[in-house]
């Protein structure tokens, strides 16, 4: 009697090449993460801009995004290049995204009101030329894999490098609280800390860049759908977006979960105005005070950027399993959950003991839907491209990354907005208390100012984990229905003459 054996799935992605685009995801979370985790404090602290221009930039620069980014995956759905339809947009976003980034933390000798015209137009350019990066650099798991699966594990690997990427900016900023004070003058804390992130800048534009182009080299566009021209009376591409309920609600999930991005992007002014780890402030000079500070900020800081790293980290680790073995829609509603439960204990010390050290390991239960939500929201996105092809007989992938952009963009513009709020809530003036005659420390703000400051990484990430599942009870991509629509898409594109470049 003859046996049979079930052949093992090809495999379209070599290892070579899966390292290649995880390293490049590593690079540009570097250089994504030196804007998003330090911006804030540098517009408000260093550069000393009103709190309301922040505010109301960073809602307006979203508002174009809202635009900018969908017009971008349209762009790049519609237009194919002799180089590729999405690789060229690495080469062709690098130097710009390096010069802006510079010009960022540039720190010019301007007045108020040319200061703040400088400081929108660079960051709204820079907006827009990260998102000519991002929208056709995360879609290209597409086109590298028609297998799901597969797909699926470039995505989950890629990310856990992406992660990675995103922290090293913080172990740039951690060595410099305790070097540069010593290569720099910290007389006048506002033009040393021009200095030090400027440093901080440049290092992380020459490493994230050069790993982000290198990526063009060794990655190929495999997957080429055939070309289907929308007939008279069919959706726009925008149209479907908005017809794909499965769709909308991972985004509506996105908005909601943008709270999560304090742990990081509010670190730093947690570290600056709720503890601080150090010798007794008082009778020293002001170099030797702000030089003291500056050890603090780090150290606190960093103690916030590693719960943030292991729990996020370590949860981005485990997704290439979890996410053979579990459902996506699951895995993200129980670590929500769970992170929002632990959000409360976390609230809970700080308002009662003020122990930072004994919040660390809630803190840390609470960054593990960071890394869950970053991958599975992106893997999510796919499922439903591949729903919309079933039923439409498009594939949009750039547009279907271009959501998942606007969604990290939009995130990390709320929690700067959420940061700039409580400070015009508790009447902070970052600038006067940055000045070169008077830096604040922690110890000489109110118990009631600290806490204000800390709830910003605690309760506050909690309620937006706790909001972010509730969309996921009503999404239907899952189980049995997802396995089904894998099968019925397979069979659809084998009849239309799908191809699979070698």
């Amino acid at each position: 009697m003859s046996s049979q054996t079930k052949s093992a799935p090809q495999t379209f992605v070599g290892k070579k090449e899966l390292w290649m685009f995880s390293l490049g995801g590593f690079g540009q979370g570097m250089i994504y993460a030196m804007m998003s985790s330090y911006i804030s404090d540098y517009y408000l602290s260093v550069l000393g801009l009103a709190p309301t221009f922040v505010l109301l930039l960073m809602l307006l620069a979203r508002v174009w995004d809202a635009i900018n980014d969908p017009l971008m995956g349209i762009i790049v759905d519609r237009h194919t290049t002799k180089w590729g339809k999405l690789k060229p947009y690495i080469l062709f976003a690098a130097a710009p995204i390096a010069i802006l980034t510079f010009l960022m933390y540039l720190s010019p000798s301007l007045p108020e009101k040319e200061l703040m015209i400088y400081s929108a137009v660079i960051y709204v350019l820079w907006g827009m030329m990260y998102t000519m990066a991002d929208v056709p650099f995360w879609s290209l798991p597409n086109v590298l894999t028609p297998d799901p699966d597969e797909r699926s594990h470039v995505v989950s690997f890629s990310k856990i490098w992406n992660s990675v990427g995103s922290a090293l900016p913080e172990v740039f900023f951690f060595i410099s609280g305790f070097t540069l004070t010593k290569l720099f003058d910290t007389s006048d804390p506002v033009a040393y800390n021009k200095k030090k992130y400027l440093v901080i800048a440049c290092v992380v534009i020459v490493i994230g860049i050069v790993l982000y182009v290198n990526s063009y080299f060794h990655i190929k566009e495999r997957v080429v759908p055939p070309i289907r021209r929308r007939e008279p009376g069919e959706p726009t591409q925008l149209k479907r977006i908005a017809q794909c309920k499965p769709l909308i609600l991972v985004i509506i999930m996105g908005v909601l979960s943008s709270g999560r991005y304090m742990v990081q992007a509010a670190a730093i002014h947690v570290a600056r105005y709720a503890f601080y780890i150090g010798p007794d402030l008082t009778g020293m000079s002001l170099a030797k005070k702000t030089a003291a500070i500056d050890a603090s900020v780090s150290t606190v800081k960093t103690i916030f950027q590693v719960c943030a790293i292991v729990g996020m980290f370590g949860s981005t680790l485990l997704m290439p399993t979890l996410m053979k073995k579990f459902d996506y829609k699951k895995l993200l509603i129980t670590t929500c959950l769970g992170g929002f439960v632990s959000s409360i204990f976390t609230t809970l010390i700080g308002w009662f003991t003020a122990n930072l050290y004994a919040c660390i390991p809630f803190v840390i239960i609470s960054c593990i839907p960071l890394g869950v939500i970053n991958t599975i929201s992106i893997a999510m996105i796919y499922d439903c491209l591949d729903y919309m092809e079933l039923r439409t007989g498009h594939r949009d992938n750039a547009l279907g990354s271009a959501c998942q952009g606007f969604i990290n963009k939009l995130g990390s513009a709320l929690s700067t907005c959420g940061i700039v709020v409580m400070y015009m809530a508790i009447g902070f003036k970052p600038a006067e208390m940055m000045s070169s005659t008077a830096i604040t420390a922690a110890t000489e703000l109110t118990r009631t100012q600290n806490f204000a400051m800390f709830s910003l990484v605690s309760i506050v990430p909690g309620v937006s984990l706790l909001l972010c599942a509730i969309p996921m009870f009503f999404y239907k991509i899952s189980g049995d229905a997802k396995k089904q629509m894998q099968q019925e898409l397979a069979a659809k594109r084998a009849a239309e003459g799908f191809a699979v470049a070698e």
